[in-house]
């Protein structure tokens, strides 16, 4: 029955619902440690998996886990010592290629990634939100989605330089939140992407559990909607930690025009040594982010995993569960788990407050039915606002192009952005036929899925930078064409979404349903076909949407490869994008942003758009 994920405990007529376990999957078989059949707050459950011991002494857990917990702020307050300098000072922007100072670089360089997805977070939970529970909202804020991941980076620090420059003169604070909102920008799209299709896909007979349980709204997000969207947001965090290394030279290592700033970093460190051809330091980098991949992986995102699991929507339990050592730690301390139960208890009490949200519910859509005459008004007046808003950043967009530019320079830009978007579609389909399989296979198995996990977001999070100067080489020692042979380099931003939300969907794949296509002995192309395609079909819409934006922000990168002094540039709009900041022509960078956007807000409407409207109104797991 439904009404086993839901606890609840009547207080007058205030319905107090708590998930069960922790999440919406069954519990484990058998009998477990320390676990009874109670009410217990849902963050509680999160950072301890049993209860507290009787005992009030610490034990060798607590040892440990205040270890690591000390360790992290030490390294928190050693990357941060830089901050307050001024930007004119020599050890402010001072990048050597001394070994010795990759280990400084890399807490620098995770700081900023880490500040990138705190915010990236806050933004998923208010943008992507609003645009699923608001139908007009909605209008404007997905298509606003498709053009802000479809702008490259290079788009956004062409003029947010200057802005966070200006916001604190003479500090290289500036220069840090410039580097901060340019990763920002490569992990906050994908996250919102896979959070608001998990807050639309919610199954129906779930949600009408919790309208039959008198839930608010409020009470529902916390309770309902945010837990069965977190198998698929953890995935998609994964990913943007991944997309933020991918980008993470043009973050440090700051070149506008005549604004040339590199910031203390494994990034600015892999620019100086692209820049002087140094082999060894390239290396020497890769090796520092794989142990940074490595330990955040097992610190952060293995926990994170491991919990994330048991928020499956299932009827019958998992045949393997995730495990965690350092959540296995944490779970066995005892006045961690005392410290942390009090603020876990006061969040538990915010997110059961009646508290609705001040947005409209939108309409069961169990009965077409006529819009009341006002509510088309209303839908009218939104429209024609979002209309004349349109036409007046299109004819400012224009009248600045217009100043230097002419109808010659559109046309070529239109031409560029038509070459780009065929390597995009073309390597997208190669990466779908390959890591769709790929990701289903290992989204089956949690004891294969634990030791790719690290192995997947380390080649997610592997610079395309490394392999500039073999695909420089080979063009120019063998005179290949460039519009080919640098195609394959923008794959590097497109397969790892894919495979990522490939990954997440076949992990969130319900057991009860892989039991019953077990039963009826459905194999073969027919279990594809009718069982695992259509149950991961969301998740792969996602990921498919997200590396498109991908896709478009690594032509940038990879239609424009510099080596030394040497460079080769391939046709298409990400060349011509980066051309252009590198000569500070501003006019030309504007063009090519709203040329690309153009493409990519038609492309998505034609194609992604009515692709989301199937996976979400026939193939919801209800």
């Amino acid at each position: 029955m439904l009404s086993c994920f839901l606890y609840m405990n009547w207080r007058g007529n205030t319905a107090a619902v708590y998930p069960l376990t922790f999440a919406l999957s069954a519990p484990s078989p058998g009998p477990q440690p320390h676990e009874s059949f109670e009410t217990e707050p849902m963050l509680s459950r999160f950072v301890a998996f049993t209860s507290l011991g009787r005992t009030a002494l610490p034990n060798q857990y607590d040892l440990l886990a205040f270890l690591l917990i000390i360790a992290s702020f030490v390294a928190i307050v050693e990357a941060a010592r830089g901050l307050g300098l001024p930007l004119a000072a020599p050890e402010a922007t001072a990048v050597s290629l001394d070994y010795g100072d990759l280990p400084y670089y890399a807490l620098r360089t995770v700081l900023r990634m880490f500040a990138a997805m705190v915010a990236a977070l806050i933004f998923t939970f208010t943008y992507a939100t609003l645009a699923a529970k608001s139908r007009r909202a909605g209008i404007l804020l997905i298509p606003l989605l498709d053009v802000l991941q479809s702008v490259p980076i290079l788009g956004f620090l062409s003029f947010t330089v200057t802005f966070f420059l200006g916001l604190f003169p003479g500090s290289i604070l500036g220069a840090e939140c410039a580097a901060v909102f340019a990763i920002f920008t490569s992990q906050a799209w994908n996250m919102a992407f896979s959070f608001y299709q998990s807050l639309r896909g919610v199954p129906r007979d779930l949600n009408e559990v919790a309208r039959s349980f008198g839930l608010s709204g409020w009470q529902r997000f916390w309770q309902l909607e945010t837990p069965f969207a977190m198998p698929g947001l953890i995935w998609n965090m994964m990913m943007s930690m991944s997309g933020g290394w991918f980008f993470v030279v043009a973050s440090e290592a700051i070149s506008v025009g005549d604004t040339t700033i590199k910031l203390p970093g494994i990034g600015s460190y892999l620019a100086l040594a692209i820049e002087e051809k140094r082999i060894d330091a390239v290396f020497a980098a890769i090796v520092a982010m794989l142990a940074v991949i490595i330990a955040y992986d097992q610190l952060l995102f293995r926990p994170l995993a491991a919990s994330g699991a048991r928020f499956r929507v299932e009827l019958t339990a998992g045949q393997k569960a995730e495990k965690s050592l350092v959540a296995e730690l944490f779970a066995r301390t005892r006045w961690l788990r005392a410290l942390v139960r009090i603020p876990a208890n006061l969040f538990q009490t915010i997110a059961l407050w009646r508290m609705e949200l001040p947005l409209p519910p939108r309409p069961r859509k169990t009965k077409p039915r006529r819009l009341p005459l006002l509510s088309r008004a209303a839908d009218l007046v939104w429209f024609l606002i979002l209309a004349l808003g349109a036409a007046w950043a299109a004819s400012s967009i224009a009248g600045y192009i217009r100043q230097e530019l002419s109808w010659s320079d559109l046309g070529e830009s239109v031409l560029y952005t038509v070459f780009t978007m065929l390597r995009v579609l073309l390597l997208m389909a190669l990466a779908s036929l390959v890591w769709v399989p790929a990701g289903v296979w290992i989204g089956l198995r949690p004891a294969i899925a634990e030791k790719v996990q690290p192995l997947a977001q380390f080649l997610a999070a592997f610079p395309a930078n490394v392999l500039f100067p073999i695909a420089a080489f080979l063009v120019i020692e063998f005179s290949l064409n460039p519009d080919i042979w640098l195609s394959f380099l923008i794959i590097f931003g497109t397969q790892w979404y894919i495979l990522f939300n490939v990954i997440a969907g076949a992990s969130a794949f319900p057991n009860d349903l892989k039991e019953a296509s077990a039963s009826f002995r459905i194999h073969g192309i027919d279990w594809w076909r009718k069982v695992i395609l259509p149950g991961i079909f969301p998740y792969f819409v996602t990921g498919a949407l997200t590396a498109s934006g991908g896709s478009w922000n690594a032509a940038i990168v990879a239609e424009y490869v510099k080596w030394g002094n040497d460079t080769i540039a391939a046709h298409g709009i990400g060349a011509y994008i980066a051309k252009a900041t590198v000569g500070g022509d501003y006019p030309r960078i504007v063009l090519g942003v709203a040329v690309m956007s153009l493409f990519v807000i038609v492309f998505n409407r034609c194609l992604w758009r009515p692709l989301y409207s199937v996976a979400e109104k026939r193939l919801r797991l209800d």
